[in-house]
């Protein structure tokens, strides 16, 4: 028989030790997960901290909630989404002379290196004055920001902050307008709807106005070429939706780049075609006409006046540039554009009813558009008596801002109605507002041929694009100078509308002080160096905005061809 094995049986105080080492093992592993789940809570507690300051904090009081991930300014986009103006974050340059360690004399003269805009005097007694802190350069390029961080100096700050962006520069920039340093609107569409793109609730969404880049491309290059050519001071232009009012285009030469305001002068930054108001003169006949006509004092186009050499009024003379010295119709008076026919036409209608109709029309009160810069209609005032009213019957003794005048064609030729003018494109959360009527539809409707008429066989015949079926009225009127009416310095414009058979768009241009060439004969009127403008903006714009040449489209010319005859009579 084999032995039995003996048992091993562990000693008491061994069996001891190794249950301490279980506890022991057991407490550190519930203190390491303690401690992890510590870090855990303290990182998330972090991570949540740092999202609420990111969403809720103030950022230097710049930003608050959500819209710290919108810019500050929200974007302006033209009637085709094409950005206008936008906000970018750019590098400032500071100084804090209290925080410079190196010599100030030799960073002095390195500032003057890099910033040559001041010389190294300059900046050695920013750096000794003792003042807390200097901007130095904002907008900075990044080949400068480089060159001052490379400096090393702690004294030197770089930081980033919101900057307005105009990318299309001088294009539509009093339409356009700028912001001050602050981020403020100060003029023209920033300044009209500052408080809109500031608002954290909309500007996360581009702010479109019913301007078109392209149609305003082509009414500036135009402009901007005919003021050059014919030395002119300054020129204003309009491109309008007749139906809506919207502004397709608006010009004021000469411009300014609105990244660079400070660099303009007062003449640039002025703007001629909502702030200017001018004495358009014989653009303002339509309006008489088609008052009288409104009136029952104008019945037929064929209607006539005694249109002599000159015409005695209220111990005045009138006279006209191209005299007829014979009776004359209606057509006639708007053919050649006379004086004397729609002074008689104004006289018949009286001061009371002529002043009425231009209320309607808004020509007695500032131009309504949305822009702060907006002039005052000059009249006669008190002395507005029957001479006064034959005056402002063609175009004299009134003044008015160029985009009264685009308004007032609207209202004339979409069938009668008053709509206010508008920068915003017409459509969802911007619908037409409801307009007045001013006009019948008939008035309206005969007014066509009358100003077709004018662009076919009249003063306007440089305005007629070919196809366009373009009606409208030259106006020259004298330049007021020192309270007088200049004899040589004229005020001369166009008001067109087209296709004129079924009117959709009007086209203003206005030079100012214009002079002679030896093609225009030695003349200085507008039909001669405004209406060309007209013409080839209408040639341009017409394909950009639907409208085709069609030689074989025309108002019904034959409800005034009838009343036109030569110089003679026959």
């Amino acid at each position: 028989m084999n032995a039995p094995t003996p048992a091993l049986v562990a000693r008491p105080e061994r069996l001891r030790l190794v249950g301490q080492r279980r506890q022991f093992l057991a407490l550190m592993h519930q203190r390491l997960m303690f401690g992890l789940l510590l870090f855990a809570g303290i990182v998330v507690v972090i991570v949540l901290r740092l999202a609420w300051l990111a969403a809720f904090g103030d950022h230097a009081g710049r930003r608050g909630g959500f819209d710290a991930f919108l810019p500050e300014r929200g974007d302006i986009v033209d009637r085709d989404g094409q950005p206008l103006a936008r906000t970018i974050d750019v590098w400032t340059i500071g100084l804090s002379p209290a925080k410079v360690i190196g010599d100030k004399l030799a960073l002095a003269q390195k500032l003057a290196a890099i910033l040559p805009e001041h010389d190294a005097a300059y900046y050695h007694a920013l750096l000794v004055s003792g003042r807390p802190f200097y901007f130095l350069r904002r907008r900075a390029s990044p080949d400068v920001v480089q060159a001052i961080n490379a400096l090393g100096e702690p004294g030197l700050q770089l930081e980033r902050e919101p900057d307005r962006l105009y990318p299309q520069t001088s294009l539509a920039a009093h339409l356009l307008g700028f912001t001050d340093i602050d981020g403020h609107g100060t003029s023209g569409a920033e300044r009209a709807f500052d408080e809109l793109l500031r608002d954290p609730a909309r500007r996360g969404q581009p702010l479109q106005l019913s301007i078109s880049s392209r149609v305003q491309q082509a009414l500036e290059h135009e402009l901007g070429d005919a003021m050059a050519h014919f030395q002119a001071i300054g020129a204003a232009g309009v491109v309008m939706d007749v139906h809506t009012g919207e502004l397709l285009a608006l010009a004021s030469l000469p411009n300014f780049n609105p990244n660079v305001p400070g660099q303009a002068s007062a003449d640039q930054r002025f703007n001629r075609a909502t702030l200017g108001v001018y004495e358009l003169g014989s653009t303002f006949k339509p309006f008489t006409v088609a008052m009288a006509m409104d009136s029952g004092v104008v019945r037929s186009v064929g209607q006539q006046y005694n249109c002599a050499n000159a015409l005695p009024a209220y111990g005045h003379i009138i006279h006209d540039t191209h005299p007829f010295g014979r009776m004359c119709s209606v057509a006639e008076i708007m053919q050649e554009s006379s004086n004397i026919g729609t002074a008689q036409i104004a006289d018949q209608l009286g001061t009371t009813r002529q002043k009425a109709w231009l209320k309607k029309m808004g020509f007695l009160d500032k131009v309504e558009v949305e822009l702060r810069e907006r002039g005052r209609t000059l009249t006669p005032g008190s002395r507005w008596g029957p001479f006064e009213t034959m005056n402002v019957g063609f175009g004299q003794g009134i003044a008015v801002a160029p985009l009264q005048l685009a308004q007032g064609y609207a209202t004339l030729f979409n069938g009668g109605v008053y709509h206010p003018a508008t920068m915003l494109k017409v459509g969802p959360g911007h619908s037409l507002p409801a307009g007045r009527r001013v006009f019948s539809a008939d008035t309206s409707y005969r007014m066509r041929a009358l100003l077709r008429l004018v662009v076919m066989k009249g003063t306007g015949k440089n305005a007629d694009a070919v196809g366009y079926r373009v009606g409208g009225k030259t106006g020259t009127a004298q330049k007021v100078i020192d309270g007088r009416y200049s004899k040589t310095i004229n005020i001369t414009s166009f008001a067109g509308v087209f296709p004129m058979d079924d009117p959709r768009y009007v086209v203003v241009a206005m030079l100012d002080s214009p002079k002679a060439m030896p093609e225009t004969y030695g003349f200085t009127t507008a039909g001669w160096n405004v209406a060309p403008v007209v013409n080839k903006v209408v040639s341009r714009i017409g394909p950009m905005l639907g409208v085709q040449p069609d030689t074989n489209r025309e108002p019904n010319m034959a409800e005034v061809m009838p009343f036109v005859h030569d110089k003679a009579g026959k």
